[in-house]
């Protein structure tokens, strides 16, 4: 029986395949019910109590994946189910919080149909070098980190005040915020050890570009090789962001978790391409983050980025 834990394949010029980054799919920006705005940090309250508890949990898993990956060189499928479904839960409400989208969050790791979506690369090999030193290397995306969220927290009220005037988030803000999204998400990613991949793309990618489909394959809910309602495959960058491909997007094969799958429609932010008001928001969010301090809570958002995580991080401090 497979388990998915054998080491990647060749890329077509016999040299090792790329990198796949972790990918976030969210639709494009849409109308927002203003009620359900102007309510918006109230009624994530229990999400945000239910995350915290999952990211305390996650924190100690996490330190066990670590022993595990220091020793074995992997980390192993029950703790990568876990911490995976922990990350699409919580990139879930990350993303309901800061208005990318209007649906609420489900209080289950199953979320089928809902419309944000994580991708993580198949499980594979670790290197026991970076693994050993994965608290020093974090530190330069985790001050990038604390500043985005330092300096997304200063205009918070103002996305707000536009969302709850328009009942829709304008492009560029949309871009700018789901930039910082899906960083949070690789960061989280790669703190947790569910890929070797450092965090990168904060500006997006180069117009025009197609997204990296990232096939996860392995083991299934259970912990044996079938489908789950987890983290998916990437999708036939042709389609939309809920087309299946023929090898079998939609059903995860790899790390279980609720990311969504089987979402129709296309996606904002595979690839996401920002524009450059988009890009001078992002630059806005760091200064922002650097003029209000936001470097000295690294150590704070270190701790958040190995347990509360992205669905606690942005909660009104």
């Amino acid at each position: 029986m497979s388990t998915g834990w054998e080491a990647r394949t060749s890329g077509a010029d016999g040299g090792p395949e790329p990198e796949a980054l972790p990918e976030l799919d969210v639709p494009p920006p849409g109308r927002q019910r203003r009620w359900t705005v102007l309510l918006r940090g109230l009624l994530l309250i229990p999400q945000f109590v239910v995350t915290a508890v999952l990211g305390f949990a996650a924190f100690f898993v996490t330190v066990a994946g670590w022993f595990a990956a220091l020793f074995t060189g992997r980390m192993p499928a029950g703790l990568g189910g876990f911490l995976s479904d922990y990350l699409a839960y919580a990139t879930r409400v990350t993303a309901s919080a800061m208005l990318l989208v209007d649906r609420y969050p489900p209080f289950s790791f199953e979320a089928r149909g809902y419309p944000v979506r994580v991708s993580l690369p198949p499980p594979g090999p670790l290197n026991r070098w970076a693994v050993l030193f994965r608290l020093v290397l974090m530190i330069p995306a985790v001050v990038v980190a604390s500043l985005l969220q330092s300096g997304w927290f200063v205009l918070a009220w103002v996305f707000w005040l536009i969302a709850l005037v328009l009942g829709r988030l304008p492009e560029t803000v949309f871009g700018a915020v789901a930039a910082v999204a899906r960083y949070r998400m690789r960061l989280m990613a790669y703190v947790m050890m569910l890929g070797s991949a450092y965090p990168k793309g904060l500006f997006g990618e180069d117009p025009g570009s197609r997204p990296v489909p990232v096939a996860a394959t392995g083991t299934g809910a259970g912990g044996g090789a079938g489908p789950a309602a987890g983290v998916v495959s990437g999708p036939d960058p042709t389609k939309g962001a809920g087309a299946e491909t023929g090898d079998g997007y939609g059903a995860a094969d790899g790390y279980r978790a609720g990311a969504g799958a089987g979402v129709d429609g296309p996606s904002g932010t595979r690839p996401l391409v920002l524009g450059t008001g988009s890009k001078v928001l992002v630059v806005l969010f760091l200064l922002l983050g650097l003029l209000g301090g936001g470097a000295s809570g690294t150590a704070g958002t270190t701790s958040d980025d190995a347990g509360a995580g992205p669905g606690t991080s942005f909660r009104a401090r």
